[in-house]
């Protein structure tokens, strides 16, 4: 739990926003929003993909906002007036652990339970790329339900797949070649990574850190 602990933290350092609180309630308004944050609309939590801040000539200034309901996965656009105002939603977090891929359903067990629960493929959307058989991962539960999964922050993932690299390759050069990990997801590596290494990724952007001996 103390990793997620930190993963919570840096969730509200990077969408540090200048929200309202009402008694226990969070408000955030649309001025504020960034990808990322989680509203509360038509009684269902969203999650933030995109939006553009519109000022007309005439006229009130609005938000068109794009955005993905996390209980059902489906994308959905809509259009508010800047300054309209949302509830945060009232969200939990539970450790657990990735089984297996069955029949388009994503299995995983509860670590303190051992409740099982599965995700179809447009709920977990966002943690496709870095899903590992055994891997802890934190599940969001909105009303005592599980509906989304987070990737740890940072994650060990071995290379699957690239080019081999050239005699006299060192890792203080700055080139970079394509390499596709055991997840799937690809990214760019230094020369000197070779298929079978095991390399630190950081998965808020989908980026390389380091190789790591295993």
């Amino acid at each position: 739990m103390g990793g997620f602990a930190f993963f919570k933290g840096f969730f509200y350092t990077k969408y540090k926003i200048n929200s309202i609180t009402t008694g226990e309630m969070i408000v955030i308004a649309t001025t504020d929003f960034k990808k990322g944050i989680k509203i509360l609309y038509n009684n269902a939590p969203y999650i933030i993909l995109d939006y553009h801040h519109v000022k007309p000539g005439k006229g009130g200034a609005f938000v068109k906002t794009k955005m993905r309901n996390m209980i059902t996965g489906l994308i959905w656009e809509d259009t508010f007036r800047s300054g309209e105002k949302f509830s945060q939603p009232d969200l939990e977090y539970s450790d657990m652990q990735y089984l297996y891929e069955s029949d388009g359903l994503y299995n995983f067990m509860d670590q303190d339970t051992f409740d099982q629960v599965a995700f179809n493929k447009d709920q977990i959307e966002d943690v496709l790329d870095y899903l590992k058989e055994q891997e802890v991962y934190s599940v969001i539960n909105f009303e005592g339900k599980p509906i989304a999964v987070n990737p740890p922050m940072f994650m060990e993932l071995m290379i699957k797949e690239t080019m081999p690299g050239v005699r006299g390759d060192t890792a203080q050069g700055g080139a970079t070649k394509p390499a596709t990990l055991e997840s799937g997801l690809v990214i760019q590596v230094p020369l000197f990574v070779n298929e079978g290494d095991y390399v630190r990724i950081d998965t808020r952007e989908g980026t390389y850190m380091e190789r790591v001996k295993k």
